[in-house]
C-alpha cells in the first residue's frame, strides 16, 4: 500500500483517488478552495440553483465505469440521472429553428430536412459519418491511453478526406483542412455551418484552426446522447465526492499546495501553506501546467519534447447568467436551446480576434440557454431557474472588473435569450452574473492534427512519482475526459509506466 498525494479535488481528481483507494493505496486529497468538483459549480440564492459548470453530460459510460469499478453501486443507484429529449434546439440567425432529437441519427436527419430543406439532414448526416472513422481511429489513444511517446503521429488529423468531383476523385489520407473548411466545404447551409461550429465553440475552439477532427464533439453528443442528473451536475460531483469517502479518500479543504517535495529524484510529498509536510510515494496533481511548474520551483514538469506548441495556452472564457423567474416551466421548453449569432464572422473576431487587430464585441453572440425541468432547481413550480451561457473573449474587448460593462453584456444576452424563452425580460426576479476569470478558462478536449497543437500534456511527468490529472492534462477537458484522465493516472500507479491503457 502506498500513500498518495493528491493536489485538487477536481473531477478528474477525484476520479483518479476513488480507483486508487481501490486498488489499497492511502490516498489523501489537498483542495485550496472550501469544496470539491472543480469547474462543476452550482449556485443557489431563495430556493434556486444553477449549475455553473458543465449542464450536461455526454458519454455517461465514463462515470458508469467508475463507479462499476470502484464499488458494487452503480451510478444510477447514487442519482437519478435522465437523457435530456430532444436534445437541443437550435435558433439561426433567419429564424428558421430545429429540435434534434436526442441519440437518434436518423430522427436527427429528418429533423434536418424538414427545418432547412431536403438534402440537410444527409449532408449533416455523411459529415457525422466521417466523425465517426476520425473516432474510431482515436479513441483509444486520445481517451483510453496514457499519451503516446510518440505523439506527433497524432498531429496527422484523422478526419478523412472527401470525395470530390471531377477527374481527382476522392483525395487519400486524412485532411489537413480546418472544421471552418471542412463545415464550408461540406456542409454549405450557412445554418449547418453554425451547428457545426457552435460545438467547438462550446469547448473554446476556434473552428478556424481548430482540426477537422473536432468533427468528433457533434458525433459523441449525437451518439452517446445528452444526459441531466436530478440536483445538476452537481449531483454527479457529489456523487463522485461520496464515492471517495466510502473508499477511505481523505480529504484536507482549505490546503493549499506550496510545493512539491522530491527526494531521491522523485516525488515524495507535497508541501503545504501552513508549513505542514505530507509525504507520499506518488503525488498526483489536478492543476494546470503553470501552477505545477510552479510547485517544482519553475522547472518544467515535462521534457522538451514533450511539451506540444498551445499545450498550455488558456483559451476563452465563459459568461454565465443565472436568471430567477417567476412563472412556471412550460411543460413543452426544451431544455437546452441554442440561439446562434447574427455574424458568425464577427463572433469569432470579438472572441479570438481577426489576424493582428484588436477583439471588437460581437452585438450578438452565441447564446445557450439552459431550462431544466428539475424541481430541485427552483423553489416551486410556480418559478423557473434558467442558466444563460456564451463563450467570449477572457481578455478584451469588455473589462470584466467593470460592474456596467458586465451588466449591459448579461442585458445583452437576456435579450438574445427571448429567442427561446419569449417574454424572459418581463419574468426576472432576479440575475447573478457570473464573468470568466482566469481561475475558471474553458479547457477544451485533446484533439488529433495540427501537428499535435490541441493535444494536452501526457499524465507522466519527468519527475518520477509525479503524475498530471484533470482538464489541463491528457486527454483534456469535459466532463467525460476527465473521468478518463483519472482512470489513466490511476492504471499508471497500480500497473506501471509501461501500461498502455484499458483493455
Amino acid at each position: 500500500m502506498a500513500r498518495i498525494a493528491v493536489i485538487g479535488a477536481g473531477m478528474g481528481a477525484m476520479a483518479a483517488a476513488a480507483r486508487l483507494a481501490v486498488a489499497g493505496h492511502r490516498v489523501a486529497v489537498f483542495e485550496r478552495g472550501a469544496t470539491h468538483g472543480g469547474a462543476v459549480r452550482r449556485l443557489e440564492r431563495d430556493g434556486f440553483a444553477f449549475d455553473t459548470g458543465p449542464g450536461l453530460l455526454h458519454l455517461p459510460a465514463v462515470y458508469r465505469d467508475l463507479f462499476l469499478k470502484t464499488g458494487r453501486e452503480p451510478l444510477e443507484s447514487c442519482l437519478e440521472l435522465s437523457q435530456v429529449d430532444p436534445a437541443s434546439r437550435h435558433v439561426f440567425a433567419d429564424g428558421t429553428a430545429v429540435s434534434l432529437p436526442n441519440a437518434s441519427r436518423a430522427g436527427v436527419l429528418a429533423a434536418l430536412d424538414e427545418a432547412l430543406g431536403a438534402g440537410a439532414g444527409e449532408r449533416w448526416s455523411a459529415l457525422v459519418g466521417r466523425a465517426r472513422e476520425a473516432w474510431d481511429a482515436t479513441r483509444r489513444p486520445l481517451l483510453e491511453e496514457p499519451l503516446w511517446q510518440d505523439w506527433r503521429v497524432l498531429g496527422r488529423d484523422p478526419y478523412p478526406a472527401v470525395r470530390r468531383r471531377g477527374l481527382f476523385g476522392r483525395g487519400k489520407g486524412p485532411t489537413t483542412a480546418t472544421l471552418a473548411e471542412v463545415a464550408r466545404r461540406e456542409l454549405a447551409d450557412p445554418r449547418l455551418v453554425a451547428l457545426l461550429e457552435s460545438h467547438a465553440l462550446a469547448y473554446g475552439f476556434d473552428p478556424r484552426s481548430a482540426p477537422a477532427s473536432a468533427a468528433v464533439l457533434p458525433y459523441m453528443e449525437q451518439t452517446f446522447g445528452s444526459w441531466y442528473p436530478r440536483g445538476g451536475l452537481r449531483a454527479l460531483a457529489d456523487a463522485v465526492y461520496e464515492r471517495c469517502l466510502a473508499r477511505k479518500v481523505e480529504f484536507s479543504f482549505g490546503a493549499a499546495v506550496t510545493g512539491i517535495v522530491e527526494k531521491d529524484g522523485r516525488a515524495a510529498g507535497v508541501e503545504l501553506a501552513d508549513g505542514r509536510v505530507a509525504e507520499a510515494e506518488f503525488v498526483v496533481a489536478g492543476i494546470d501546467p503553470g501552477q505545477l511548474a510552479g510547485l517544482c520551483g519553475g522547472r518544467e514538469p515535462w521534457g522538451a519534447d514533450e511539451v506540444r506548441p498551445g499545450s498550455g495556452e488558456r483559451g476563452p472564457g465563459r459568461l454565465t447568467v443565472c436568471l430567477a423567474l417567476r412563472g412556471a416551466r412550460p411543460a413543452d421548453a426544451v431544455h437546452r436551446t441554442v440561439v446562434h449569432a447574427a455574424d458568425r464572422a464577427a463572433e469569432l473576431a470579438g472572441v479570438f480576434g481577426d489576424g493582428p487587430g484588436l477583439r471588437t464585441p460581437c452585438d450578438r453572440p452565441t447564446v445557450t440557454v439552459l431550462r431544466p425541468d428539475d424541481p430541485a432547481a427552483r423553489p416551486d413550480d410556480a418559478h423557473e431557474a434558467v442558466t444563460l451561457t456564451a463563450t467570449v473573449a477572457a481578455h478584451g474587448p469588455v473589462d470584466w472588473l467593470d460592474g456596467e460593462a458586465v451588466a449591459a453584456e448579461a442585458e445583452r444576452m437576456t435579450g438574445i435569450a427571448e429567442a427561446a424563452v419569449p417574454g424572459l425580460r418581463g419574468r426576472v426576479l432576479w440575475r447573478e452574473v457570473l464573468p470568466p476569470t482566469d481561475e475558471m478558462p474553458v479547457p477544451g478536449p485533446a484533439l488529433a492534427g495540427q501537428e499535435g497543437r490541441f493535444l494536452r500534456p501526457g499524465n507522466r511527468t519527468r519527475i518520477p512519482g509525479l503524475y498530471a490529472v484533470g482538464g489541463w492534462s491528457h486527454p483534456g477537458g469535459g466532463l467525460a475526459h476527465a473521468g478518463m484522465s483519472g482512470a489513466i493516472v490511476a492504471g499508471l500507479i497500480v500497473h506501471g509506466d509501461d501500461w498502455h491503457g484499458s483493455t
